[in-house]
């Protein structure tokens, strides 16, 4: 059954079975700092240890965890006093469909119909039972929803706190026949060996990456030949201005509310048509766009922005790049 359509009927109910989602322990690991393929945990060539806290394994360097400390601990403040955790387990299994919060309702709105876009799209590509990466994945509701759909999946996160980052899955752990493997790890340094997942997502994260380039080739080369990198629910802008307006506001407003502008690291933010064709330019891709549907009302923003002396409004769709053949 669709996950989509078990949201809507009812509540999400227990694995009654082991799935070959839930058996995914077999990823092949190379090192984050100097790229050696690993046999185990540890580095033979420079020494690094990758770590494990219970079932979450640390790729990141001491030099890289220093590097995101400050931003994990302001975007940690920040989400939580946005209330995007929850201790109510319902919390978690209505993602996206339902935000029992009531905290962030439009928001989840527009994830779940992206959701349901991105679903549709990777069912008609993507078959049954195949390998994704979920970049970005954050408490891991989508890595939850796509297991469920019956397919394997890998959660990669800098945050790893139990309320909105990788720890989060013991909410969903009575729904699954086994917890998904989670790493601890930066988007432009991924611990995986090339061409071993069928497709990677960037789950409304690809905005965070420091470097839209490394990052969108360091998921290129850990899928597959004929592979799918998908891009969703990452704001797109028509003018670089338009996108940058929307930077300085947000950041005015996180000081004002939270103290902090949560600006420690500078990342993409934002796309546009530039950006995206100078990634095709450089890695030799071709974008697909897919529109999930909003609404009539979500279409008239940029119109009522216009008429009422605003800037535009964020644009959300999916960009999907495949991986050529050799």
């Amino acid at each position: 059954m669709p996950v989509a359509a078990t949201q809507r009927s009812g509540p999400v109910r227990a694995a009654a079975s082991p799935t070959p989602a839930a058996t995914n322990a077999d990823i092949r690991l190379r090192c984050p700092r100097c790229s050696a393929n690993l046999a185990s945990l540890y580095c033979t060539k420079c020494r690094f240890q990758l770590t494990r806290n219970g079932e979450i394994v640390g790729a990141l360097p001491p030099e890289r965890a220093a590097h995101y400390a400050q931003f994990i601990r302001d975007y940690e403040q920040i989400r939580s006093a946005e209330g995007r955790g929850s201790a109510d387990e319902a919390f978690y299994l209505g993602l996206p469909f339902c935000d029992v919060s009531g905290k962030n309702g439009r928001q989840w709105q527009i994830r779940s119909r992206t959701y349901t876009c991105l679903l549709e799209t990777l069912r008609g590509a993507v078959p049954a039972g195949s390998r994704i990466l979920d970049l970005g994945a954050g408490n891991c509701w989508l890595s939850f929803r796509l297991t469920r759909a019956g397919y394997k999946t890998c959660a990669v996160d800098l945050a790893t706190n139990s309320f909105d980052g990788l720890e989060a899955v013991e909410h969903y752990r009575g729904h699954l026949p086994g917890a998904f493997p989670r790493f601890q790890a930066e988007l432009a340094r991924l611990p995986f060996q090339d061409n071993q997942f069928d497709a990677a997502i960037f789950n409304a994260s690809f905005h965070y990456a420091e470097d839209a380039e490394a990052a969108m080739r360091e998921a290129l080369r850990c899928v597959r030949a004929g592979g799918i990198v998908f891009i969703c629910d990452s704001p797109w802008y028509s003018r670089n201005d338009s996108g940058r307006k929307m930077v300085a506001e947000r950041r005015a407003s996180f000081l004002l509310r939270h103290g902090t502008a949560s600006a420690s690291i500078e990342s993409v933010e934002f796309l546009t048509d530039d950006l995206l064709q100078r990634l095709a330019e450089r890695l030799k891709i071709r974008w697909t766009i897919h529109r999930p549907r909003y609404g009539l009302r979500w279409k008239m923003r940029p119109v009522l922005a216009a008429l009422r002396g605003r800037r535009e409004p964020a644009t959300f769709r999916i960009y999907a790049a495949r991986k050529a053949q050799p």
